[in-house]
Parts: structure tokens; sequence; C-alpha cells
């Protein structure tokens, strides 16, 4: 099976990501288990858009929202989508809101679903314009970066975690930097579109909590935060 990387996402522990990938013939999310080491996706240059080839197997008695999970015995980079195909493959992934991609029904400023409101995925697609999400600094925890965005239901989520790798690196590169984060605001506003890819973690206290696993910008990118250090 190949499945396209859409999601590469970081730990408290950066030995190790998530990733996650769709398969394009049948729409699926693919998140392989256990999760791979940084070394290994740094050494093969494993990117948002690259395409990998895989024996995959369906993990056994899955509990919502984490249906993703596979497991692997092989790996192998095939190729990288352009620009084209990877926005094509994101587009045809979208739902209109986060409410409605995980089929609840937020409170304004809220980002945990209780566990009793377990969605059916873990990972959704949203677009929409760039004019609408704000990247600021965590004003608690140096070198943390969050999200702001309104959605378009017209609800609003306020320092939503970013666990998206490489907006990670670039913050820890750059974020004692004056202009920071302005740059990286300025610049997402000057696309014509943004796609989020957004999940939810594994349970904490008692629910799902919403993280921001992939910010892509169409039709450019930087590439300062397409890149290992």
């Amino acid at each position: 099976m190949e499945i396209i990387i859409t999601d590469l996402t970081r730990f408290n522990n950066l030995e190790k990501v998530c990733i996650a990938g769709i398969n394009q013939e049948t729409g699926e999310c693919v998140r392989p288990q256990p999760y791979i080491k940084l070394s290994k996706c740094e050494k093969h240059d494993i990117l948002p858009g690259t395409v990998i080839d895989g024996d995959f197997t369906k993990k056994p008695n899955l509990n919502k929202p984490h249906v993703e999970d596979y497991s692997y015995k092989r790996l192998k980079k095939v190729k990288i989508f352009n620009s084209n195909e990877f926005e094509k493959l994101l587009e045809n992934d979208i739902v209109n809101s986060i409410s409605t991609g995980f089929n609840y029904d937020f409170p304004e400023q809220g980002k945990v679903i209780p566990k009793e409101y377990a969605p059916s995925k873990s990972i959704i697609t949203i677009k929409i314009n760039t004019n609408k999400i704000e990247i600021v600094k965590d004003g608690f925890k140096e070198g943390k970066i969050r999200l702001h965005l309104l959605d378009n239901d017209g609800k609003r989520f306020s320092f939503l975690s970013i666990t998206d790798l490489g907006f990670y690196n670039y913050a820890m590169e750059h974020f004692n930097d004056l202009n920071f984060p302005d740059i990286i605001n300025n610049f997402i506003r000057r696309q014509a579109t943004v796609f989020l890819r957004v999940g939810l973690g594994r349970e904490y206290k008692g629910g799902f909590w919403l993280q921001i696993n992939g910010i892509y910008t169409f039709p450019d990118f930087d590439r300062n935060l397409r890149k290992y250090n």
C-alpha cells in the first residue's frame, strides 16, 4: 500500500515522530505504528508530500477516535508529490469545519472532546482563508507556539497546540527574533489558501485535545518550514 505523508508531528521525546498519510486509492488515513525514529525520517528525507510504500495491517480492536493505527513491516520512500499533487490530495479530504469533521459541537473557545463523545476519526483536513489563522507565541513555555483560528462555521479556537514538526523547528530557531512570529503570519496571509491537518491527541484528563498536525499554504510554502535542521 502507498500512502502520501500528510502529518509529520513531534513529541516531547524528540527522538521519535508520528507520521500519518492518506491512501490515495481509498481516501483512508493511515498512521504507522510504532512511531518512527526522527533519525530515520531525516536519513530518508521523509516530509509532507512524500509517498511511502509499505506492508500495512490495521490494528485490531481499535478504540475511537484513533482508528487510523496500522502496524507495518517495512517502509520505503517512493517519490515526492509536487505542490499541485499535494494540494489536490488535501482538497479531496476537506471537511467544512472542525465541529463537522469530528461530529462534535465545540463550545466557543473549546478544544477538547470528552471521551464519551469520541468521534469516528482522529485526523481531519480543513481549508480556510489565510487571514483566519494566526501563529502566536506561547506566553508560558519558551520556544512553544500556538494557533488562533476562526473556523468556517464562525467558531473561534484559541491557543491550539501546534505539533507540526516543521513549525516547531522553525520556532526553536527563530523564537527570539524581533520579527517572529510576524514574519510567518505575513507569509501565510500572502497566500491564496491554507489547509490545516487537525488532530486529536491520545486521551488525557478524560478527553481528546485538539492539535494542529500540519499547516500547508498554497500556492507557495516557506522552505524553511519543510526541512530538517
